[in-house]
């Protein structure tokens, strides 16, 4: 079952969440998983529902301890690497910091795979690319 938290974290906007309140989520990414465990962990699942939800803070903080126990290097772990990036870039677009986003899709974009066929952790590489395409549209808007 999803944990929705009762509002979106925006710093500067709204408040911020108690303390420790992701980390029954968080716990679910564990070093000895493999990457495909890990993409079936809570963790990874609320980040992806987080993220398409409009939740960007909240889904990097349940996303990061996924990306922390990836090996290092690896395809998998640049790529969540990457939705952490897009999910920061669309926190910076809600705090009009539009600069900010435009470098955080830059990040983005160097981290996910360049082909937008297939997928990485069963995410779809298109869709990844329509989200920092997306998030490079709202940035230069706002510019």
């Amino acid at each position: 079952m999803t944990f929705w938290p009762a509002h979106a974290y925006v710093p500067a906007k709204t408040k911020r969440h108690a303390e420790g309140l992701f980390d029954a989520v968080r716990d679910t990414a564990h070093a000895e998983l493999t990457p495909d465990q890990l993409a079936q962990c809570d963790a990874f699942h609320h980040g992806l529902l987080y993220q398409q939800a409009g939740y960007f803070w909240e889904a990097h903080e349940v996303l990061e301890p996924v990306w922390m126990v990836l090996p290092d290097p690896s395809v998998e772990r640049r790529f969540v690497q990457g939705l952490i990036q897009i999910a920061n870039g669309y926190l910076k677009i809600e705090m009009l910091r539009p600069k900010a986003a435009l470098r955080l899709a830059k990040i983005a974009r160097d981290l996910i795979p360049a082909d937008r066929k297939g997928n990485v952790m069963g995410v779809e590489l298109n869709k990844t690319h329509e989200l920092i395409d997306s998030l490079d549209q709202l940035a230069i808007d706002a510019l």
